[in-house]
Formats: C-alpha cells, sequence, structure tokens
C-alpha cells in the first residue's frame, strides 16, 4: 500500500520515489508543530495517534540536517525534527482546480507566532553550528555525538562511479545465486587433476557476465589471468552479510510499523557443518494480514544461558527489534533442545512479562510433548520412527512393498488396512495420534523390512538392504516397544486437547477451557500409576510376543550393574521406574508451564470472534480477560461500551449475514475501523503462535525453509544465501547494498590487485 505525502501541494508517493515518508510523531506538542506548518485545517482535529497511523510527509518537508542515518539500513528523523519547507502557493495559479488538501489561512496573529518561531528556531540552529565549529577547531569529538554537520554532495569522480558500477555488478550476481540456490563453491579442489584450474561458481558466473557484454567487468578484468580470483572470499562474505542484511530490514521495517510481533523459531539445522536456530517473525502487515516471515539464522550454543543472552541480543542490538512489542514466543525443538530453549523462554518472560510463552500451531502438541520428555529411550525412538519415515518416503517401490504387507497383515480388515496405507503416503510422523499409527503399523513394518534386507534378487540395492537390515533390528528391540505402547497410552489423555488446538478458532477457544480437566486425567494416571503401567506393560509385551521379541532388561542397565545386579528388578518395574512415572510427571509439567494463567486468558478472549461470541449465545465477558492487553489498546476508557456496541452488532445482524469464524475474517470486515480496541485485541490475539495462519498464502515462510533445507546439501548451505533464497521475492535496492558497502568497508572500494588462486596453472586466456 503506497504513502501519500500529506503536504499541500505535494504530489509524491511511496510508489514512485525512493523519497523517505516519516509518520507524524505521536508527542502531542511536536505534532502539533507538524500540523501548524503543514497548514492543513483539516488535521487540526485530529489526534496525535490518528495522524501518526494514517499520514505521512515526504523527506522534500525537511532539511537535510534533519535527516541522518541511524544504521547503514535506515533513514530516520532526529528527535527534535519539525518540517519546514512547504509550497504553499503554487494551488493559486489553478484557482479552479479541486484541491483536496485544503490550506488554512493564517490570521495576522498566527503570521507573527509563526515567523517568531521560525527566528527562534534559525537562532538556534546558528548557535548549534558556532559550537560544533568551535568544537571541530578544538579537534574534541563528543563520544556521545551531537548532530551532525551538513555533508555538502560532491559529485562523484569517474574513478568512484566506475567502482560503484563495479560493485553493483558483483552485488547482482550473488542475489542472482542465492535466488537461484546456487552454491558459492564449485568443484571441490582435491577432486581436480593437478594444473588445473576451475572457477568457483561466483567466478564462473562473474566470467559468464563479462562474456555477455558486461563492459564495466570487462573493463576491470580484461588484463587479468584466469587463475586470479575476481573477488576475495573475504569480500564475497562482507558483500553476503550485506545483501542478507538489507532484504532483511524489508521484512524487520514492515514489523516495526506494525508494532506487535511473536517470535518463533523451528528445529536445529545443520549449516555447513554449524548448527543454527531458524528465526521466523509473524507479524499483521498494513493490509490486515498475519504473516509468519523468515528473517535469519542464529548460531546455536550449547549454554542455554549463553543461549539466551545471544539470542536476544540478536533480536534486539543486531535486528532492530524492540522487544517490549513481543507479545508471543514459541519454539519448534528437536529431542534433547526442549530444556535448552525453554530457559531462553524463561529469560525472555523474566524480562518482557508480556511475551507469552505458547504451543507453535504448526507442531502438533503429542509431537511437541514427544520431544521434550528427557528420558533416552523417548528421544532414541523418535530418531527411529523418522529413519524409517524417511526411508520409505525416499523410495516409492519401498511405500509398494509396504503396501502389499499391509494387504496381507490386515486381510480381514481392509478397511483398516486401507487407511493405514493412506497414512504411510502423509508425514504420519507429525500427527497427534503418531504412536498409536506406529503400533497399529509395526507388524508391518518388520515385516516388510526383513522381506527387503533378506531378498538374495538384485531387485534392492545394498544402500536399501544395509537400512532395512538396522532399521528393522532397531524396531524389534524390546525397548523401543515398551516405549512407543507407554508413549501412545501416555499422550492418548492430550490427544483430542492438541487436536482443538490445531482446529478452528472456536476449538481452540473451548479447547483452553478443557485443560483443567485433561490435567485432572494425568494427575489421576499418576495416583495410580501401579495399575495403569501394569496394562500399558502386558500390551507392549503382547506385541512383542506377535514380533517373537524376546522380552528382557536393556543391555546397557545389565552391563552397567557389573554384579550388582538386584534380582527383584524385573522388566515391569524397571520400566515403570526409568520410563511411565518421569514421562508422566513431565507432560503434567510442560502443561502447566505452556499453559500458563496469562497464556488461558489471551485464547478466553478468542470469545471476540463472532462465531465464538454465538456459540456462547452472545453472553460473552471479554473485558475480565483484555486486562492484559490494556496497554496495547488505543482508547482502553471505551473498551466495556465498544465490546457491548460489538456484541450488539452480530446479536441483531441480518438473517443473511453470516458470522466471520476465523480472526481473519474478523480483521478484514469493512466496519472494523469503527471499533479500533477490538481491532488491536484481535491483532495481537492472532500474533500468539499458537493460532494457525488462516491465509497459507502468508505462511510460506516456513515452507521456503524447509523446501531450502531438503533441497540443500549440508556443505553448500549458507546463512546469507538462504535468506536471499528462502525471501526471494523482497524487494532489494542495489544502490542501497553498494552503498552500504561503501560505507562499512571502505578500504574495499579501492581498485585492488585480484587474489591469486589456491590453483596455480592458467590453462585458458581470459
Amino acid at each position: 500500500m503506497p504513502n501519500f505525502c500529506a503536504a499541500p501541494n505535494c504530489t509524491r508517493k511511496s510508489t514512485q520515489s525512493d523519497l523517505a515518508f516519516f509518520r507524524f510523531p505521536r508527542d502531542p506538542a511536536r505534532c502539533q508543530r507538524w500540523v501548524e506548518n503543514c497548514r492543513r485545517a483539516d488535521l487540526e482535529d485530529k489526534t496525535p495517534d490518528q495522524l501518526n497511523k494514517h499520514y505521512r510527509l515526504c523527506a522534500k518537508h525537511f532539511e537535510t540536517s534533519m535527516i541522518c542515518r541511524s544504521s547503514p539500513y535506515r533513514t530516520v528523523l532526529r528527535d527534535n525534527a519539525v518540517p519546514t519547507i512547504f509550497d504553499l502557493t503554487s494551488h493559486l495559479n489553478n484557482p479552479h482546480s479541486r484541491h483536496r488538501k485544503r490550506i488554512k489561512e493564517l490570521s495576522e496573529d498566527e503570521i507573527r507566532t509563526l515567523k517568531q518561531q521560525k527566528i527562534e528556531e534559525a537562532f538556534e540552529r546558528n548557535q548549534a553550528t558556532q559550537e560544533s565549529s568551535e568544537n571541530n577547531e578544538q579537534n574534541t569529538v563528543s563520544e556521545e555525538g551531537g548532530e551532525e554537520q551538513e555533508e555538502k554532495v560532491v559529485p562523484l569522480t569517474l574513478e568512484e562511479r566506475e567502482n560503484k558500477d563495479y560493485l553493483k555488478s558483483l552485488f547482482e550476481i550473488l542475489i542472482l545465486m542465492g535466488k537461484q540456490n546456487i552454491p558459492l563453491d564449485g568443484h571441490n579442489v582435491d577432486e581436480l587433476p593437478e594444473g588445473i584450474f576451475a572457477s568457483d561458481n561466483f567466478q564462473a558466473l562473474l566470467e559468464y557476465r563479462i562474456n555477455g557484454g558486461d563492459e564495466v567487468l570487462r573493463k576491470r578484468f580484461e588484463m587479468t589471468a584466469v587463475n586470479l580470483e575476481y573477488c576475495s572470499k573475504t569480500q564475497q562474505k562482507q558483500m553476503l552479510e550485506v545483501c542478507e542484511n538489507c532484504v532483511r530490514e524489508e521484512t524487520l521495517r514492515e514489523v516495526r510499523d506494525s508494532h506487535f510481533f511473536s517470535i518463533v523459531t523451528d528445529e536445529v539445522v545443520d549449516i555447513a557443518g554449524e548448527e543454527h536456530l531458524p528465526v521466523l517473525v509473524r507479524f499483521v502487515d498494513e493490509s490486515h494480514n498475519l504473516r509468519e516471515e523468515f528473517i535469519g539464522f542464529l548460531p546455536y550454543e550449547a549454554d542455554p544461558e549463553i543461549l539466551a543472552v545471544k539470542f536476544h541480543t540478536t533480536i534486539t542490538e543486531k535486528w532492530g527489534l524492540n522487544m517490549e512489542y513481543c507479545r508471543g514466543q514459541a519454539y519448534i525443538v528437536s529431542s534433547g533442545f526442549a530444556s535448552k530453549m525453554k530457559v531462553v523462554a524463561t529469560r525472555l518472560l523474566e524480562k518482557y512479562p508480556q511475551a507469552v510463552y505458547t504451543l507453535c500451531s504448526s507442531c502438533a502438541l503429542n509431537v511437541w510433548l514427544a520431544k521434550s520428555v528427557p528420558v533416552v529411550g523417548v528421544s532414541i525412538a523418535l530418531g527411529t520412527i523418522e529413519e524409517v519415515c524417511c526411508l520409505f518416503n525416499q523410495f516409492p517401490q519401498l511405500l509398494v512393498e509396504l503396501d502389499n504387507t499391509i494387504s496381507a497383515v490386515f486381510q480381514d480388515n481392509d478397511e483398516k488396512g486401507n487407511e493405514l496405507k493412506k497414512i504411510c503416503r502423509s508425514h504420519w510422523t507429525g500427527r497427534h495420534d503418531t504412536f498409536e499409527v506406529l503400533v497399529d503399523l509395526l507388524q508391518a513394518l518388520v515385516l516388510c523390512l526383513d522381506a527387503v534386507s533378506s531378498d538374495l534378487s538384485v531387485r534392492w540395492n545394498n544402500f536399501i538392504v544395509g537400512r532395512a537390515f538396522v532399521l528393522s533390528s532397531a524396531l524389534t528391540d524390546f525397548d523401543f516397544i515398551v516405549t512407543i505402547v507407554i508413549m501412545k497410552n501416555v499422550l492418548s489423555f492430550t490427544r483430542a486437547f492438541g487436536r482443538n488446538l490445531q482446529g478452528q478458532t472456536s476449538d481452540v477457544f473451548f479447547a483452553a477451557g478443557s485443560l483443567t480437566a485433561v490435567l485432572h486425567s494425568l494427575n489421576e494416571v499418576m495416583e495410580n500409576i501401579e495399575v495403569y503401567h501394569e496394562f500399558w506393560f502386558e500390551e507392549a509385551t503382547n506385541l512383542a510376543t506377535k514380533l517373537d521379541v524376546q522380552i528382557k532388561l536393556p543391555g546397557k542397565f545389565r552391563r552397567a550393574q557389573q554384579g550388582n545386579f538386584d534380582p527383584d528388578m524385573t522388566s515391569e518395574n524397571y520400566y515403570k521406574e526409568i520410563l511411565s512415572v518421569p514421562t508422566i510427571e513431565h507432560i503434567i509439567q510442560e502443561l502447566k508451564d505452556i499453559f500458563s494463567e496469562q497464556h488461558l486468558k489471551a485464547l478466553k478472549c478468542l470469545s471476540l470472534v463472532p462465531s465464538v461470541m454465538g456459540q456462547l449465545k452472545f453472553n460473552t465477558s471479554e473485558e475480565h480477560h483484555a486486562d492484559m492487553f490494556k496497554n496495547d489498546l488505543p482508547n482502553p476508557d471505551t473498551l466495556s461500551a465498544e465490546l457491548h456496541c460489538w456484541r450488539i452488532k452480530w446479536k441483531h445482524r441480518g438473517k443473511d449475514i453470516e458470522l466471520p469464524a476465523t480472526i481473519y475474517e474478523a480483521l478484514h470486515l469493512p466496519d472494523i475501523k469503527f471499533f479500533p480496541n477490538v481491532y488491536a485485541l484481535l491483532k495481537v490475539l492472532c500474533l500468539l503462535p499458537v493460532m494457525k495462519v488462516e491465509n497459507e498464502k502468508y505462511g510460506i515462510g516456513r515452507k521456503r525453509l524447509k523446501a531450502y533445507l531438503r533441497n540443500t546439501l549440508t556443505g553448500q548451505r549458507s546463512s546469507n544465501l538462504a535468506l536471499l533464497n528462502i525471501n526471494f521475492d523482497i524487494k532489494h535496492d542495489l544502490d542501497l547494498m553498494v552503498d552500504t558497502y561503501i560505507k562499512l568497508y571502505p578500504d574495499k572500494v579501492e581498485f585492488q590487485d585480484c587474489i591469486p588462486s589456491s590453483n596455480s596453472e592458467v590453462t585458458d586466456d581470459a
């Protein structure tokens, strides 16, 4: 949506100009000065909040000394900036034109006051200039830094222009490589015969561009031997960092304009041999759409306290987000990482209590709980399940073999067999009932893998046969069998609750009210664990018997005893103490932590959605739960009256009007602007990571991230190129990238000699 300049006789808009556009300040005194200088009578009765939200002035109306670059990526106004440059007469040349921005006619007293203000401002500026000059003469520089003196625009020399064009060409190549997912490195030097030179992908594309007629690059490199690098690895890395920061800044600018946001991390991934956390941000854009965008990777730290500090520092200092506006945080974790990310969440909550810790809508509750269980056997079982799923999805012929095995095992129950076949062709390891599906499938999986691993024909290659043998052995280990059976039974108490959390808005609302019953059931199981565990263990032994698996204590446990083995220690007691009890205790505590009182109060506010309101017969009381968001409302004093009007509006709607069923639908109502408090509440509520992104096209950041990781070899991944690839549709400003690079690395912009390559012999002409 373009921004239009509110100044009289100014027709500039953001889509037709590279100028910066600035919001009216919220400070009442400064805002009044802006309005007075604009001479727009129609703006005088508007509040600072209204002006800040809906009106902008372009940079042409400010003296250049009032504008500064707070970072290489942002143009900002000084704190005391006031617009002073206006065209207040050109409309007089065409008196019959329909002039929308009416200019206020000033009285004589107002003119005198305005002149006096300008005289005082000029005097203050002169004083500041004199003080600055005196300081310069004394060669003293204040550490705090004051207003920088206005720099004169010096025309670029021919050499500087050529250098800028050269850098622009390099940036264009890097952006192309990022968008098309082309790795920087080409052939491995170790793979080449001695004396043969092969350029990397970056240099190859650069040569291709020279041969295609790029005169700027040709002039720079026409006398360079081909065994010399055109751009050093260090310079490539620096330029990639500039590309990444500029592209990220485009998204972060929208986040800042939206004010409120939530932070979500995905599972730890391997980027060129180092562990990183993918970070995504949720926000509502100017078009009232909830978006979830990928903004970068954060290096993972083994120490959770160090990780928490670096996580906070990166978001606030490096990326420039104000965590005071963070309204939610969620972490999708791999097994073994849950406790560390919980420390991060706790530290952020201590500093920012309104950054509610929630579940992420893209992860099933039961899967999230299973990955967080601090039992080694559960982590091993989850890893085995993922490997089995990956093997069958990687080779379609294995799925066909599994279909045939399922048909044989469930020949007396075709309906069940067909259902399992369909499930096997989906990502079934992410389902709410993953362990239930696995228990039903286990016999068919084992029989199928055994058949593949023992096949003496050439039907299967050695890799498939080897993996089938290893996975069959893992699936027929009694420790694995008892683990998946106990997890299936424990998580059955949270399955319906978790499914509702990923359902419609009304399902989420009513799920929040059912948490007490879920916790009550789990506490009852804990109190009668002897009885429950006996049934679960019996189910595990029956399944093991069907698969001809020996029922025994784990070998690692027996070896650890080294002669001190307790003869009274049975397999049933062992798994009760080592698995059942800690799993239930952990799940109870995790549910209490993730569904805090603050989180539940927020979910209760979902009764604002008209369809939920209708199911409650319009007998709702959001006022009691909305207190936590009071400071986020534009007019909190009128909230009660506004909510009453909101309820009346939908209670007495026309018969042909359907109740909006989601926050997305409510935010896009034409008359939502008449309910500013309701709009603000709905906007904050949909930011909670537990709420799903209703319109899929605005939640593609995670899908693109998964696609990049799936399609890129671990050794060829780059955090810089990944951001360019995942956000390939974000606009980029080459001139800004070049200027930023020149400011950050001024010593790099001089004409440099090329860098000798690691290969020594020249084999071609340049």
